[in-house]
């Protein structure tokens, strides 16, 4: 590995602007950072189909594709978002890549990395603090108990912290709340969306946190905290260095979750890889359904951003997934079913279509693909190519032609739509990405909710629709390309700071909960030595 401080010089950041963390991770200190560069470099976005539960492999070929570009002489930089401890030690594993595609230290980067996730929980739960003591001390805001709308984050898998109840006995003011996971948080959303620092203040400011007996919000700044708020997050505002096993460099920063959060890396990161090379390739959570979806309408909006190229990315065993196949036999020869799922695929692409973008499509080939599947694929679609990433066994030689089609399509210039624009009616939003998007028929919407998106109306925001990332309904187990089917909104919440309204469809779960056989039990530690994560 190199040294994070020659990571840094490769890309003309001085000493000073480095921030080491160790041999091999850096923060960047990017607003002392002086960067004279009028350059248009060319932004690549990587997203997927609905994924297996162990993942597409969008960070894989996102890697992958930095070495490869990287191999072609082209100034390539990634931009990743932070892995979640959750997946950690549940079942999907980190967020570093895999076999030749991957960014190192892998083990760091995985777990506490430079501490981004602790200070973001910390501030999130600071507030939380803050909130119940202000009621406990005397509620001078006249906060209505039944109206906290903020709630306590932890970045581990805890299915009993979904609903709780605190201030049990004398010891404070008994109220009923719930934990959600860290990447949740409102909190990493506004740390990714903030263009600067003036900003992220700017937006913890006009956090909601509760609302008062007279139906007042109440935000962060009532309770006169900011600067403590600001204070936890001064450090995880500078995005971090890291590399690939190559030694190319990769921004790590921010980690929302794309299935009930925006699923995007920081804008400041992203800006910081188009200032300092030629080529920035990304990824959005989750499919094109959920990830993409956000990234075009959300962050490319609020960061005023131009994607240049998106590629899908697959694998053969979702689409036998999609294609009704259990995942214990996914890995065996069956033709039949990727014909039945590669309409997931089709779906996946005609979003992207509807953004102005035709995606290129990449499969991530496993061994266990054969040659007939693999000719199925690239025989199906006649009107593009179907290329195929061995990036994970070969790093940056199994993506060189991906790679050369990437150059090639990122001259072409393209006129970038949004499906909807900040001014329509909020229902007009949910009704354009719930039919374009997922393909629904109608919503199915109650009173309560209905009312909601009344009094939400003066907030002319994008719009974050937490859903199940496995199917493009709201029922996770309808796979493929469902048709004919309704999709039902079970809440709607503001989120200020993040400047975003939230559409919860169906069963969406902002806890998860840990499998049965978890990472957890797997992971060892000899001789100081950890070992199995993923």
């Amino acid at each position: 590995m190199k040294k994070i401080e020659d990571v840094g010089l490769d890309l003309n950041i001085k000493l000073e602007n480095i921030i080491p963390y160790g041999k091999y991770m850096a923060k960047v200190d990017v607003d002392n950072l002086k960067i004279n560069s009028k350059k248009k470099a060319k932004l690549i976005l990587v997203t997927s189909i609905n994924p297996t539960p162990a993942g597409e492999g969008k960070s894989t070929i996102t890697i992958g594709l930095v070495d490869s570009m990287n191999s072609l002489n082209k100034k390539t930089i990634g931009c990743l978002r932070e892995p979640s401890l959750g997946p950690v030690f549940g079942m999907k594993g980190g967020a570093t890549g895999g076999g030749r595609s991957a960014v190192i230290p892998q083990v760091d980067i995985n777990l506490h990395f430079t501490g981004d996730m602790h200070a973001i929980t910390a501030a999130n739960n600071l507030i939380s603090a803050c909130l119940d003591n202000h009621i406990f001390q005397g509620n001078e805001l006249d906060i209505n108990l039944n109206k906290i709308v903020w709630r306590r984050v932890l970045d581990i898998n805890d299915r009993n912290l979904r609903n709780i109840e605190v201030g049990r006995g004398k010891i404070g003011v008994k109220i009923e709340t719930r934990f959600e996971i860290t990447v949740v948080s409102e909190i990493m959303s506004i740390l990714c969306l903030a263009h600067d620092f003036k900003d992220l203040e700017r937006r913890v400011k006009k956090i909601i946190v509760a609302y008062s007996n007279d139906n007042n919000a109440i935000y962060v700044d009532d309770l006169n905290i900011v600067g403590s708020v600001l204070a936890l997050l001064k450090d995880a505002y500078n995005p971090n260095l890291v590399q690939t096993l190559d030694g190319n460099p990769m921004i790590i920063h921010g980690g929302p979750f794309a299935n009930v959060a925006h699923g995007c890396n920081s804008l400041i990161a992203t800006n910081l890889g188009l200032k300092l090379a030629d080529y920035v390739i990304t990824e959005a959570g989750f499919g094109a359904d959920l990830g993409a979806e956000k990234f075009l309408n959300i962050k490319s909006r609020v960061g005023n951003l131009k994607v240049d190229a998106v590629v899908i990315t697959f694998t053969i065993r979702a689409l036998k997934m999609h294609g009704n196949v259990r995942l214990d036999q996914i890995d065996l020869p069956n033709v039949d079913a990727i014909k039945l799922g590669i309409k997931n695929l089709e779906k996946q692409i005609e979003t992207i279509n509807k953004f102005g973008i035709k995606p290129i499509l990449a499969i991530n080939k496993y061994a266990t693909d054969t040659c007939k599947e693999i000719d199925y694929l690239v025989n199906y679609f006649t009107d593009q190519k179907v290329f195929i990433s061995e990036m994970y066994e070969h790093g940056a030689r199994g993506g060189i032609d991906l790679a050369n089609e990437i150059i090639k399509k990122t001259e072409v210039q393209k006129k970038q739509k949004y499906l909807y624009n900040l001014e329509d009616k909020l229902i007009d939003k949910i009704n354009k990405v719930c039919m374009q998007v997922y393909g629904s028929n109608k919503l199915q919407i109650n009173q309560e909710n209905l009312d909601k998106i009344k009094q939400l109306e003066q907030y002319k925001y994008p719009i974050c629709v937490a859903k199940t990332a496995s199917s493009l309904t709201d029922n996770p187990h309808l796979l493929g390309r469902p048709t004919n089917f309704n999709l039902t909104i079970k809440d709607i919440q503001v989120k200020n700071g993040a400047e975003f309204i939230v559409i919860y469809l169906g069963d969406i779960m902002t806890m998860p909960g840990l499998s049965k056989n978890p990472s957890a039990q797997a992971i060892q530690v000899e001789n100081k030595e950890i070992k199995n994560i993923k």
